[in-house]
């Protein structure tokens, strides 16, 4: 449909036009949303229509998205050929959508669908061909549909099926029907809270899958017929809260034999508990089962493991999760058990001595225990033991080499993870067979400050990640030669500084240092590390990556710096990256987006495929540009002629000239313009001082006793002007000395002493005097030249006795009589040329 507008004449556009023009603009895009309201998760790939209150696919959503989820909207009935707008879809949600009815070929078109979920919908009409057209499904999940009978869902052609879920829901009968012979990739098959109370012979036969998880929990089993389970292969079968007590447990499981289950889960939920013991023979019928593993959940009424019956000798794995067995209960000698596993137990310590018993015991592992906090017993004679998993407790203790590695001399796995504080000394009995050593986020002792891990020669993984550990002594490492990875991220080095701590670790291959403040790395800290494929030094204070730094690397294949404080890597690193380098991150960093770093922007944009996480390069800075992505930098911008840049350089370099010329003339430039125009201010302005004294500041007091007080205060009365007194507060020194002083005043009285010499202020005042009586045309300069001046120095530094001559002459001398002849010559001068006011004759007639 074509909007077509009427232009009024002389190209102007009417109010009503423009009104209408906006109207029909809203009204399309409020039917554009109605056409789609769902949010786009994935643009082209995902929407999100949940709880929307449609009743049919949103006509809006491209042919092409792959998943949608629609629960949660009245859709009742899925008509034939329902979803056929949306023929690309692999993943589909339709929980709680009051689904009732699904006719044939519902799902026709959706021939890559994969997953189907129809939770929470009652379904009670479902057409012999409603799962038609779906070859790809794997998974199926009708969780809470009201079923009742297997034989009345027509699934028997989804040949692809891996996971079938039908728990909660009304299912009273096992009997399988035929058509879970054709599911022959069936894995996964749960009836978890529905009706079975039985389970007889022949209920499994059309079981083809032999590597399938059956689940049968929370159903009130009360008989399971004898040979029921004979001949049937399952991966793991879940049996918990099954039965209403230890009789209906203890015969189910007796009658279980012939069974072939890999791994048999028993026991109760932590809210759901039905059994009221948990005999000694409880379990006896496990005998008759070929079991590898058996894992017993929520038992609390468990004292020994002796009560589990001789026949869990039988099994090669035991776990035990939130079941409480007393620290002081034995464990069955001559078992076969090579993997024992606590979870959740509330131990207070490790039971070594206890298990010590368990001479076939390969991997032991107790985790998650919160009140669990010793480990001062070590085990004895467990030849066998090569993993060791006590992570995730609470121990607070000190961990003794010899001592574990004498009880456990085979142990390759050790993993101490996430507990509270363990201290680490150096001590050694000869070379540990140890490989794998996890601490990360346990609080250490010492390491970083000696070699805690000397003796552990054939550790190849070593996990000290957020332990608090600071690496202060270079020789922390020392003794783990053959150390493959070492992961360390979240401590400390001294001074915040990587110095030459991984000498000896010649054999690394991965190395993670993220997140230890570290401001610099020495040029030689990495030099030893000739097999490192992966260096992670993010998360740090970095400024840049020196190209010494990493040139020592020659097989790096990935190098993560994101999140320093990187500005841009300079032309000489990016020359000496690692030819090897595969993946680079550089997010996160403080990049300065400018043609300054011209080569670097240039570099990133032709490195996309090297540089990882490019969207989190941005900007940082100058402001303008913040948050901006680095490869989006316009290079364009940096690109001026050279002529542009020669004359700019060279109007830069005068105007330099220029400035630097004027500051150190200024005084002299702004006298020449004085001079310049000084006939004609000298007019202008009115004749206020009978004299300006020039001196130096360090002659102050001489003026005011010899000059001030009998000029100003003795008759005849002069009136001087004096820099410290006269001269205006704010404005500038040069300023106050030209207009203020000289053009002020009759006569300048220069006070001559060696600091008179000495001071650039008062040579310059001089010869502005000098210059100025030049322009005056008269001589109006009396030189008053201290006692103790140097003749010689006088005339060397000012040329004085030029203009002696010209002007008049005084010496001051320290005496009385002198005194009285000086004050009377240099009154004689000031009066010459003076003109009196009215009001200086009558004070002189007064006095």
């Amino acid at each position: 449909m074509g909007l077509f507008l009427k232009m009024p004449r002389k190209g102007v556009i009417s109010p009503a036009c423009i009104t209408f023009s906006l109207a029909m603009l809203l009204e399309l895009n409020l039917k554009t949303r109605s056409l789609n309201p769902c949010l786009e998760v994935i643009p082209g790939h995902s929407y999100r229509c949940m709880q929307l209150n449609l009743t049919r696919v949103p006509s809006g959503i491209p042919n092409t998205i792959q998943t949608l989820d629609l629960s949660f909207n009245p859709l009742k009935i899925l008509s034939s050929s329902y979803f056929s707008s949306v023929f690309a879809l692999r993943f589909l949600d339709l929980t709680r959508c009051h689904l009732w009815k699904i006719e044939d070929h519902a799902f026709v078109g959706l021939n890559n669908l994969s997953v189907l979920i129809l939770t929470g919908n009652p379904l009670q009409i479902l057409g012999p061909k409603a799962f038609h057209n779906l070859p790809s499904l794997q998974r199926l999940i009708a969780v809470e549909t009201d079923l009742s009978s297997l034989d009345s869902l027509p699934i028997g052609h989804l040949t692809s099926l891996q996971e079938l879920n039908l728990s909660h829901n009304h299912i009273a009968s096992l009997k399988l029907p035929v058509y879970f012979s054709y599911l022959i990739f069936l894995q996964h098959l749960s009836f978890q809270l529905n009706k079975i109370t039985s389970i007889s012979v022949g209920d499994l036969d059309t079981l083809s899958s032999q590597n399938l998880t059956l689940v049968l929990s929370r159903n009130d089993i009360k008989y399971i017929e004898l040979n029921a389970f004979a001949g049937v292969h399952l991966q793991q079968l879940f049996l918990r809260s099954c039965f209403e007590n230890s009789i209906v447990m203890q015969a189910s499981i007796r009658n279980m034999s012939g069974l072939h289950v890999n791994s048999l889960v028993l026991g109760e939920y932590r809210n759901i508990h039905r059994l009221e013991s948990f005999s000694e023979s409880l379990l006896d019928g496990l005998c008759n089962l070929h079991l590898q593993e058996i894992t017993l959940i929520e038992i609390h009424s468990l004292h020994t493991l002796s009560n589990l019956s001789s026949c869990i000798n039988n099994v090669s794995m035991v776990r035990m999760v939130h079941s409480c067995i007393s620290e002081d209960s034995y464990f069955p000698a001559n078992s076969n058990i090579y993997q024992l596993e606590y979870k959740d137990c509330n131990w207070e310590e490790v039971p070594a001595e206890k298990l010590s018993s368990l001479k076939k015991l390969k991997v032991l592992r107790i985790t998650h225990n919160k009140h669990l906090r010793g480990f001062e017993v070590y085990f004895t004679d467990l030849l066998n033991l090569e993993v060791l998993d006590i992570s995730v407790n609470r121990l607070t203790t000190y961990l003794s080499w010899v001592s574990l590695l004498e009880g456990a001399p085979n142990l390759k796995h050790l993993n101490l993870s996430f507990n509270s504080e363990i201290r680490l000394n150096i001590e050694c009995s000869g070379p540990a067979k140890l490989e794998y050593l996890d601490l990360q986020h346990t609080r250490l002792l010492l390491p970083g400050t000696v070699p805690s891990f000397f003796c552990l020669n054939n550790l190849i993984y070593l996990d000290i990640s957020y332990t608090g550990t600071e690496v202060i002594a270079e020789g922390s490492f020392c003794g783990l030669d053959n150390l493959r990875v070492l992961k360390m991220s979240g401590n400390l080095f001294a001074n915040n500084q990587l110095v030459d701590n991984f000498r000896n670790l010649t054999k690394l291959h991965f190395l993670d240092i993220s997140n230890c403040q570290l401001s610099h790395i020495s040029l030689s800290s990495l030099a030893s590390l000739q097999e490192l494929r992966l260096l992670n030094i993010s998360r740090n204070k970095l400024l840049g990556l020196h190209p010494e730094t990493y040139v020592h690397i020659p097989v790096l294949t990935t190098l993560d710096f994101h999140n320093n404080q990187l500005a841009a890597l300079m032309e000489e690193s990016l020359k000496n990256l690692p030819a090897s380098l595969k993946n680079l991150d550089l997010s996160e960093n403080l990049f300065y987006c400018s043609c300054e770093h011209l080569s670097f922007l240039q570099w990133a944009k032709k490195s996309s495929a090297l540089l990882q996480n490019v969207k989190n390069m941005v900007c940082h800075s100058p402001v303008h540009l913040k948050n901006v992505q680095l490869l989006d930098f316009d290079l364009a911008s940096c690109k001026i002629s050279i002529t542009t840049v020669v004359i700019s350089c060279s109007a830069i370099l005068v105007l330099i000239i220029i400035l630097i010329l004027g500051y150190k003339y200024y005084f002299y430039l702004y006298y020449m313009v004085v001079l310049f125009i000084g006939d004609r201010v000298s007019d202008e302005k009115e004749t206020v001082y009978d004299a300006f004294v020039i001196f130096s500041s360090k002659d102050q007091e001489w003026v005011k006793q010899e000059l001030q007080e009998p000029l100003e205060e003795e008759v005849p009365y002069f009136r001087l002007c004096l820099f410290y007194r006269d001269f205006i507060p704010g404005v500038s020194i040069i300023t106050n000395i030209i207009k203020e002083g000289f053009q002020t005043s009759r006569k300048v009285i220069a006070v001559v002493s060696n600091h008179f010499l000495e001071s650039r202020w008062c040579n310059f005042e001089l010869e502005v005097a000098q210059s100025w009586q030049l322009v005056e045309s008269k001589a109006s300069l009396i030189l008053v030249v201290l006692e103790g001046v140097d003749k010689t120095v006088l005339h060397r530094r000012l040329g004085l006795f030029r203009y002696l001559r010209r002007n008049t002459f005084l010496m001051w001398k320290d005496r009385d009589i002198n005194r009285h002849v000086f004050l009377r010559q240099l009154r004689s001068a000031l009066l010459e040329g003076k003109t009196w006011t009215e009001e200086e004759l009558s004070l002189v007639f007064k006095k």
